[in-house]
C-alpha cells in the first residue's frame, strides 16, 4: 500500500447480496475464536511455543498473545496483553527467526519507518536493532519513493542462514535491499535487484521456492526475477503471461507454494498465474490460472495454504478511482477454496454467515498447529476456519531421532520439519511465514501442550529426505511424571506420535547410618532403573543394582561405588 491511499468504500447491502457467493459441498467451515482480544487484530505471528502472537489493527505499538487451551484448542484459548514495541507501526516487516524470536522493521504508517526491533517471547521484552545511518537514513530523501528513507511497507523474507533479506520502499538507492544478522544485531547491504526504479518492490509478493530461491513479480508489470542466496543476487527469470498487478493502485495480492512445487499468484487484476521452478538458476516457466470468479480481484489481501493442498482466499470487488482520482478500496470480502488440482475456485461461507462489509485489505490468516487457520479483519473477534478433507500426506514430518542436550534441552531430528509452503501469506504489508517446525506433546490425560522450538537447521520449504533438525525445551506446565505423545508439526500437519518420558524431578534424602541415601521422584515407574557416574563429562553411565532398594516412590542406595560422589539418573526401558 502507499500512503494515504486507503479508503474504505461502505457498498449498498443489495449490491453486495449480489456478490456473496453460495458456499458449496466440499470446503471448511468457520467458528468463532470464544474470547474477544484485548485490541483489534490485523498481523498474526506464529511462535514457536505454539502461542500466537496478535498486533494492533491501528497505528500502534500493542501486541496480543492467545495461548490454546489444555486441550489445544485456539478456538477456546485465552488472550493477554503482551510488551509494546519501542516504536509504532502500521504494515511493515516481520519474520519469526530461527532462535524462536519475531523481527519486524518498518511502517507504512507510525513512528518506526527507518526502524527495527525484536522480541523475545520468553522474556516478553523488545530490543531495538538499530540500522546505521549509513544504511538508511530518515533525514535523507529517497531516490525511489519520493519521500525520506525508511522501510514503510517493506517485504521481508528469511535466508538459509537465518539472515533476513528486506526491501525498503524507500531504499537508501534505488533497488537497493538490507539484510538483517540477527545473531549479531546488525545490519549490511544487501544485493540490487535485477531490475531498479521506481517502485521496485513496494507492492510485491515474495514466495519461497524448494530451492531456497525467492520469487517476484516485479511492480506493477509481467517481469519476474528470482532472489539466489548462494549467490547473493537478484537474476532475471521468465514473462508472466497475465497481469498479474492492477491497473490501478498498481496492487498485487498473495503467492504461495503448491504442493506439487509450483508457485502460486493470485491478481489484484483479477487474474492468477503459475510459476514451475527450474530447480537451478535458469528461469523457470510462467503459465495463466484461472481468473477468480465473478469478477473479484485481491488487492492486498489474505490467503492460507490449508492442510488439505487446498488455499483459503479472500477476495473484493476490483479497484477504481472516485471523482477526485482516490483509489477505492471497497467491500464486501468473500471467500473462496482454490484446489490446485482440479485447478478451480470453489465458494465458501464467510466468517460471519452474513455480509462481510469490508474490503480484503483488512483480512489477516495464519496457519495454526492443529490444521485450522485463524482469521483477523481489524476487529477483537477472530475467527478459525476449518478445511475438510485430509491432511497431504507428502507435507507430512517424520521424526527420525529424539536425543537430550547437557543442558536439559532436546534436538530433534527428522524430514520435512519445515513443511511444504511457507503458511499464509498477504503480500508487502505483512508477512507470517510459518514454515518451522514445532513440538506439540498430549499426556495420558489427553492434556496438550507445546514445547518451544528454536535454532531450526533449515530455513526451507519441501525440503525433501534431507535430515534436518531443531532444538527444544519442554514447557513449564508440563507435568513432572508420565509419558507423553509427541509430535511435529509443520503448518498444521503433524508427524506420527513418538513417546516422550517426561524428566522427573529428583529429590535426595539422607538417611542416617550406614551411608544411606535416598533418591526420590514424585512417581517411579515399574520399569525405572538408576543409572550413575562419577564424571558428566565421561558420558560414561552404568546400572546400579548392588546396594540400591526401591521402596515405593524411591530407591534408597547404600554408597557401594567406593566414591565420595557420583552423579545419578533414572532411566526408563
Amino acid at each position: 500500500m502507499t500512503p494515504g491511499r486507503h479508503i474504505v468504500f461502505v457498498v449498498a447491502l443489495a449490491a453486495s447480496m449480489l456478490l456473496s457467493p453460495s458456499p458449496v459441498l466440499g470446503v471448511g467451515t468457520w467458528m468463532p475464536v470464544a474470547h474477544v482480544a484485548p485490541g483489534p487484530v490485523s498481523l498474526m505471528q506464529l511462535l514457536s511455543d505454539g502461542t500466537v502472537l496478535a498486533a494492533n489493527s491501528s497505528t500502534s505499538s500493542n501486541w496480543y498473545r492467545l495461548t490454546p487451551d489444555l486441550s489445544g484448542s485456539y478456538v477456546n484459548g485465552t488472550w493477554s496483553t503482551a510488551a509494546s514495541m519501542h516504536d509504532t507501526r502500521l504494515y511493515f516487516s516481520s519474520e519469526v527467526l530461527t532462535d524462536g524470536r519475531l523481527f519486524v522493521a518498518g511502517g507504512e504508517y507510525g513512528t518506526g519507518a527507518a526502524r527495527s526491533e525484536v522480541y523475545d517471547p520468553v522474556n516478553n521484552t523488545w530490543t531495538p536493532a538499530p540500522v546505521p545511518l549509513s544504511l538508511l537514513n530518515p533525514a535523507n530523501s529517497s531516490p525511489e519513493a519520493g519521500e525520506k528513507q525508511g522501510f514503510y511497507d517493506s517485504i521481508s523474507k528469511i535466508l538459509p542462514d537465518g539472515s533476513v533479506l528486506v526491501a525498503p520502499v524507500g531504499a537508501i538507492n534505488v533497488g537497493g535491499t538490507l539484510i538483517y544478522y540477527p545473531a549479531l544485531n546488525t545490519w549490511s547491504n544487501g544485493p540490487d535487484f535485477f531490475r531498479t526504479g521506481y517502485p521496485d518492490q513496494a507492492e510485491a509478493s515474495w514466495v519461497k521456492l524448494p530451492d531456497n530461491s525467492v520469487l517476484t513479480i516485479d511492480p506493477a508489470g509481467t517481469n519476474s526475477e528470482r532472489f539466489i542466496p548462494s549467490l547473493n543476487q537478484w537474476v532475471n527469470d521468465a514473462t508472466v503471461p497475465v497481469s498479474i498487478y492492477s491497473s490501478i493502485g498498481g496492487e498485487i495480492g498473495p503467492a504461495l507454494l503448491l504442493p506439487d512445487g509450483r508457485a502460486f499468484f493470485l491478481g489484484a487484476s483479477g487474474h492468477t498465474a503459475f510459476y514451475s521452478p527450474s530447480g537451478t538458476t535458469n528461469p523457470g516457466s510462467w503459465a495463466a490460472g484461472p481468473d477468480i470468479p465473478n469478477g473479484q480481484t485481491t488487492p492486498d489481501a489474505s490467503a492460507a495454504m490449508m492442510v488439505n493442498g487446498k488455499i483459503l482466499c479472500a477476495v473484493g470487488p476490483a479497484l477504481f478511482t472516485n471523482s477526485g482520482g482516490v483509489v477505492q478500496y471497497t467491500g464486501p470480502t468473500t471467500f473462496y477454496e482454490f484446489d490446485p488440482v482440479a485447478n478451480s475456485f470453489s465458494a465458501t461461507g464467510t466468517p460471519s454467515g452474513g455480509i462481510e462489509n469490508y474490503p480484503p485489505y483488512v483480512s489477516g490468516m495464519l496457519d495454526l498447529p492443529d490444521g485450522t487457520v485463524l482469521y483477523s479483519r481489524f476487529s477483537t473477534t477472530l475467527r478459525v476456519y476449518i478445511p475438510d478433507g485430509s491432511p497431504v500426506s507428502a507435507g507430512k514430518p517424520s521424526i527420525s531421532t529424539i536425543t537430550e542436550n547437557d543442558d536439559g534441552s532436546y534436538q530433534v531430528t527428522g524430514t520435512l520439519l519445515n513443511g511444504i509452503s511457507e503458511g499464509a501469506a498477504y503480500g508487502d504489508d505483512a508477512q507470517m511465514n510459518s514454515n518451522y517446525p514445532l513440538i506439540r506433546l498430549t499426556n495420558s490425560a489427553g492434556n496438550v501442550y507445546y514445547a518451544r522450538t528454536y535454532n531450526w537447521s533449515s530455513t526451507g520449504v519441501m525440503t525433501g529426505t534431507n535430515l534436518v533438525t531443531a532444538q527444544f525445551t519442554l514447557p513449564a506446565a508440563l507435568p513432572a511424571v508420565g509419558t507423553n505423545s509427541l509430535v511435529v508439526v509443520a503448518n498444521g500437519i503433524s508427524s506420527d506420535p513418538v513417546s516422550l518420558i517426561t524428566p522427573l524431578a529428583l529429590r535426595l534424602t539422607p538417611l542416617v547410618g550406614n551411608k544411606k541415601v535416598a533418591l526420590s521422584w514424585p512417581s517411579l515407574p515399574a520399569n525405572a532403573g538408576l543409572e550413575s557416574a562419577t564424571n558428566l563429562l565421561s558420558g560414561i553411565w552404568s546400572s546400579v543394582s548392588n546396594g540400591v532398594t526401591v521402596v515405593s516412590n524411591r530407591f534408597v542406595l547404600t554408597n557401594t561405588l567406593g566414591t565420595a560422589s557420583a552423579f545419578f539418573r533414572l532411566q526408563l526401558h
